[in-house]
Order: structure tokens, then sequence, then C-alpha cells
């Protein structure tokens, strides 16, 4: 009984907790160094409300406004990207950028260093801000050169990687002046190391392009230091591959480096503002602008900058707001809020911009691959996916990137494939689009993934799976080929001959239906295009494929001289002259001309030829008559129609009628030069000039005889 007395006496009274002051514990959780904790849009709303009508210029209304701000800068650039980038930069600017510049370097430098691959579109999106709020350009500039010597002093590989791609397209897109980054160069190869001859390796990747454009004699003497240091200095063998490689890049133009990626040029060149810092300069990295800090005038520096935002974005954006100071902080609550997915009947509406959806089902495509015991149970198992249209060709490219994976070409794959194209064409469709994609990019490939992803295409060829359309991407030239789209067409073709045999495929490209699709692989336009082909073909054991060009080379000469010909000028020929022609050849009229009339007026063109043509006479597409070749002493001169008959130096011409499709008058007159010598008495009778004013009026109009 006593033991259980001590018991009791020695429990301590039960205390009942205070209630908690909201706008306190807020006060209170804002000075940690996290921040606070999470609070609901509709619970900050409440309390920004609750806060506004007691004082809107009391410190506990900015701290929470300052909490807003904050929230919707981080909530907006995380979700930036190339499609979005211009619905959200007027959305940032609807945001107080001047008061929450420091929170807007803070985002977006942590932003950066988390996604590599995504700065050049915080690049872009720090561009478009620069042009119209210079000083937060300039801000980050100073803290990025602020990190990348305190990283460098560190030796911390990680941040300096980060800040030199975030400084190198921030040179590109002209924030930055390239001056900056020659120093950065310069700094990181005075003292190689292997970290920093692998940075600067990185870095002049995605900013060479630039340099060569705008300072070519300062690039080509940073090239001349990592030539120095490929020869010289005795670096990890992985650097000096990465070196290498660097100058391969310079060599091919950065075509796969471009200054500014395709969607990201937002910004006019004259509306640029750039900031000539450089490592030298004294920088002012301002940490206080990250923390909250009472304004004293905080209801006129919301309204300067309402004012501000008027300009950028116009009228329209101010008349949304209900007037308040706290306008602009609502306004993105709201914004946010929708952009959460929650409808007014409690579901929520989820869209995924994280990629995660894509991930998923190319692992679910690989593993149902290489759990497949054949290449028909494979098919079966896709086929039952969930895929969205559209994503048709997802599927295709993770067979063949599983293809290209293997040691040796597997005919599991290309029977897969084959099985895709003849269920439905749709999977052609899809197929065709990666023939032209891989073909494009075959590059990027090393030799054994470049031959199995060649075959793979070759067996849907030969198999009839693939139109053969496709070809229509290959141009076999000299310019447009590379060492490794030589080889894939190489492999492609003889994994064709393999499964089809030469006659079938001879015959095959010879199909009339194909011609306009193989005009690249097989050219005529141009004879050093075509030679190459034929060489390229011949060295591959694939010279039948190629009789038509070479019959086509044969034929070349012939058909540059007709197109001479054809493009050499007309003359009118008056009909008195015409039949004074004929008297002095000695040829009837009556065997020559049908009965003539001369309604409606036509004209008859003449031209000169080099080269001699067999005299006949013909009359719509009919020969009438081939008389003997004359020889006259006398040719019209070819300067203009209007021009008369002189008596020149002998000069023997033969005279052809012929009806041509290229002129659509009945009758058509074709001079050319014969060696013939002229017949006696012929040129003193021909001398007299003859005037041909009327040939503007007279003309011809044949007609067949009845006979």
């Amino acid at each position: 009984m006593r033991a259980l007395q001590e018991v009791e006496g020695s429990r301590a009274p039960i205390s009942i907790k205070p209630k908690v002051d909201p706008a306190a514990e807020i006060k209170k959780m804002a000075l940690t160094r996290g921040g606070g904790t999470y609070i609901p849009p509709h619970r900050l709303r409440a309390m920004m409300a609750e806060q506004a009508q007691d004082d809107q210029q009391g410190e506990d209304y900015q701290r929470l406004t300052w909490e807003a701000l904050r929230k919707s800068i981080n909530g907006l650039i995380n979700k930036v990207n190339t499609a979005n980038i211009k619905l959200i930069v007027p959305q940032l600017f609807g945001e107080n950028l001047i008061r929450g510049k420091g929170l807007f370097v803070r985002s977006v430098m942590r932003a950066q260093a988390s996604s590599l691959p995504f700065t050049p579109i915080f690049a872009s999106l720090v561009t478009i801000i620069n042009t119209k709020l210079p000083q937060v350009g300039e801000l980050l500039l100073h803290r990025l050169i602020h990190q990348f010597r305190r990283s460098y002093k560190r030796n911390d590989k990680p941040t300096m990687t980060a800040t030199t791609t975030f400084l190198a397209h921030l040179v590109n897109q002209q924030v930055a002046h390239e001056v900056l980054a020659l120093q950065m160069l310069v700094l990181l190869l005075e003292r190689p190391t292997d970290d920093s001859v692998e940075i600067a390796v990185s870095f002049m990747r995605e900013v060479g392009a630039f340099l060569a454009e705008h300072s070519a004699r300062a690039n080509n003497g940073i090239f001349d230091r990592f030539r120095t240091i490929l020869n010289e200095t005795g670096i990890d063998k992985r650097v000096q591959y990465m070196v290498e490689v660097l100058f391969q890049v310079r060599k091919d133009k950065y075509k796969d480096n471009p200054i500014i990626p395709e969607g990201l040029d937002l910004v006019e060149e004259e509306d640029m503002i750039t900031h000539r810092l450089s490592l030298d300069d004294e920088v002012q990295v301002q940490e206080t602008l990250n923390i909250f800090k009472f304004d004293p005038n905080f209801k006129e520096n919301e309204e300067a900058y309402a004012e501000i935002k008027r300009e950028i974005l116009g009228d329209s954006d101010d008349e949304e707001g209900s007037g308040d100071e706290g306008d602009t902080e609502e306004g993105s609550d709201e914004e946010s809020e929708v952009d959460d997915g929650i409808k007014a009947d409690g579901t929520v509406d989820v869209h995924d911009q994280t990629g995660a959806n894509l991930v998923n089902l190319r692992r679910t495509i690989y593993l149902t691959i290489m759990s497949a015991l054949d290449f028909e149970e494979a098919t079966h198992k896709l086929l039952k996916l969930d895929i969205a249209p559209g994503q048709e060709v997802e599927l295709c490219n993770m067979v063949i990137e599983c293809c290209s994976q293997e040691r040796t070409f597997s005919k599991f794959y290309g029977l897969m494939g084959e099985r895709f194209c003849k269920i439905n064409q749709v999977w052609a469709t899809a197929y065709e689009q990666c023939f032209v994609n891989y073909y494009a990019t075959i590059h990027r490939y090393e030799t054994n993934r470049l031959r199995n992803i060649a075959r793979f295409f070759g067996h849907l060829l030969m198999t009839d799976a693939m139109s053969w359309t496709v070809l229509e991407a290959v141009k076999m030239n000299e310019d447009d080929t590379t060492s490794s789209s030589r080889i894939f067409v190489k492999i492609l073709f003889q994994e064709m001959l393999e499964g089809m045999g030469l006659k079938r495929l001879v015959d095959r490209f010879k199909d009339e239906s194909l011609q306009p699709y193989l005009a690249n692989v097989f050219p005529i336009d141009n004879p050093k295009n075509t030679r190459f082909s034929i060489n390229f073909f011949t060295a591959i054991g694939l010279g039948a494929i190629t009789e038509n060009m070479r019959e086509h080379l044969k034929k070349m000469p012939a058909l540059l001289l007709e197109q001479q010909r054809r493009a050499q000028p007309l003359i009118l020929i008056p009909l008195r002259i015409l039949r004074l022609f004929f008297r002095r050849l000695a040829l009837p009229q009556a065997q020559v001309f049908p009965p003539l009339s001369v309604s409606p007026p036509r004209a008859i063109p003449l031209a000169l030829l080099r080269q001699p043509r067999p005299v006949s006479l013909a009359l719509a597409g009919k020969v009438l008559r081939q008389p003997e070749p004359h020889a006259v002493t006398h040719a019209l001169p070819l300067s203009s129609p209007s021009s008369q008959w002189r008596r020149q130096e002998p000069q023997p011409f033969v005279l052809s009628l012929a009806s041509t499709s290229q002129h659509p008058s009945p009758l058509s007159l074709v001079l050319s030069v014969s060696p013939s010598s002229p017949p006696r008495g012929l040129a003193s009778k021909a001398a007299r000039p003859v005037s041909d004013t009327a040939s503007a009026r007279l003309g011809v109009q044949a007609r067949l005889p009845s006979s």
C-alpha cells in the first residue's frame, strides 16, 4: 500500500498544451534553415487574407508573401521544358522577380546542377529574363563566377562541371561575354591535370562553335594548347582520347553541339544584353537576397513592380487581379492550385511530365523481349502491352536497340520486326520512320552495333516487310555519305543479296515503280555522282545492279550535245526564202509542200546544229520524203529574225525538215553543217538579197494530203 502511494506521488501532473498561434508558428519555422514545413495552398491563402485584414504593412504579412513567392518560383522553374518555356516565362514575370531575384537565381542554379541535360533550357529562360531585368542575369553571373572560383580551389569536380556547363550556354546565349569563356579555358589548361583537361574538353564542346564564329584566333590558340598537352603532357589515356574526340568534333563543325539548340532561340539579337564580367572582377554574391528581410516600403515597391509587369506583359494581365497588394501572390497560388490537377468533384488528374511512364514502358518492352523463348511469343506479348497511340515508334526503337546490343546479329529480332510489319501497316510505317532516323544518325554507333542495325533493316527489306521507298533517304555520293553510312549501306545490300540472290535483287531494282525512290542510290544527274555510285557497288560485289548507270554514262556525251542543241536560239524563216531554198535544191515544190494556206499565221522555227543530221521531210510526225543531201553556199544570219539574207563566204549547209515535240508548229526546219561541196552556179543565183520583213505575218499551215 505504501509502495502504491509512493508511485502515485511520483507521477507528474498532466499539463494542457496551449493553443498555437499560426502566425507565430510560421514566423518561428521560417527562421530555420529549411524555411519551414509545407503549408497547403488553401491554408496559406487563408492566413494571408487574415493577415491582410489586420495589417498589410506588417512583418507577418510580408513573410507570408515571401513564402508564397519562393514556392511559386521553385514550382515554375522545376516544370520548365522546351515545349512550355513560352508559357512559363509570362508566369515568372507575373511574380515579383526584383524582390525575389535571389530566390530565382538560387532556384535556377540548383535545378541546373541536378539536371545537366536541361542546361540549354535554363540558359534560354535566363536570357529572356535578362532582356527585361538585367540585374537578374548579372546576379546569376556573379554567383556562377564565385562558385567556379571556389570549386576550382577546392578541386570540386562535380560542382565545377555543372558551373562550366551553365556558363558555356550563357556565353552561347550572349548573356556573358566570350572573354569569360577564354579566361576559364586558359586557367584550366595553364597547369593541366586529368580533371582540369577533362573539364576543359567538356566546356569546349559546348562553347566551341560560338568561339569559332566570334573569336577565331583565340579559338585556334586554345586548340594549339590542347595539341601541346596531347603531345607533351603525360595525362591519362582516357583524357587523351577525350582530346582526340574534341578535335574530331571540331572537324565535324560541332554538328552535335550547336550554339543554340532548336526551339530555344527565342530572343532577337538586338534585344540581347551582354554582361562584360571576367574572372578577375570583384563579384557580389549578395547571399542576403536569399532570406526574408522586412521592407518598410513594401507597398510602394509592389506598386512599382506592377508598373514594370504592365510594361512587359501588357494591360491584360493587370485586369485579372482584384486590385490589392496581394494579387500577385494570390494569382500565383491559384495557378499552382490549378496545376495540381484537383477538380471540383475532388478527383485528381495527374499529368506525367518527368518521362517516368516512357521509361517504364521501355523497361517493360526490354524485359518482355529478354524473357521470350521465340519471336512469336515475344510478338504476342508485346502486342498485349498497353501502348498509347503515337508510341509505336518507341517499341520499334527498343527492338532495334536490343538487336544492336547483341554480339552478332540474331535472326530472332529480324523475324520479330517482320511479324510486326506484316500484322499492321502502322508498325511498318513506324519501322520506315526508324530507318530514316537511324540512317541520319548512324555515325554515332560503333561498328558492331552498326552492323547489327544494317542487317536488321536488310532482313525487313528482303522479306518485303518494309517498303523499299525508304531507300530514298540514301544519297550515294561523296558529299552526302560518311564512312559509317557507307559501311551501313554495304552491309544492308549484302544482307539483301544473301537473302534474295543476285538475279532477284537486280530485277527488283529495275522495277519501274521504284525508280523515283532509287534516284539518289543510283544517281544519273551528275557524272561525278554516277561514277562514285558505280565504283562503290562494284567494290562490294554488286556491279550487276549498275548496268543502267554504265549505259547512261556512255550516252552522257551525246546527251550533253543534245542539251546544247536545244539550248541554242531559234530564228524564223520567211515563206519566200523557204521556197527559194527548195528551188535551189532542185526539189519539186509539189513533193515538199502539200496544199498550203496562210491562216492562221504561224512561224517556222530554224535551229543551227554543230553536227550533221540526215535530210528528211516529215509532216505531223509522218515521214513524207527522204531526198538526197544537197549543198548550198549561203546561210541565213542568226542575229535576229528581221535580218536580211546577204552574200557570205561559201559555207555548206544541209537542209532537213522534221516535226518536233518541242515546237508545236506543224513544220520545223533544222539547218546543220555538212562537209559536202556546193554545186556549180548556185552561189551566183542565190546571192541576191531578199527582204524578210513579212516573216512576222507570213507562215504556213500544213495539212497531210488525202493520198
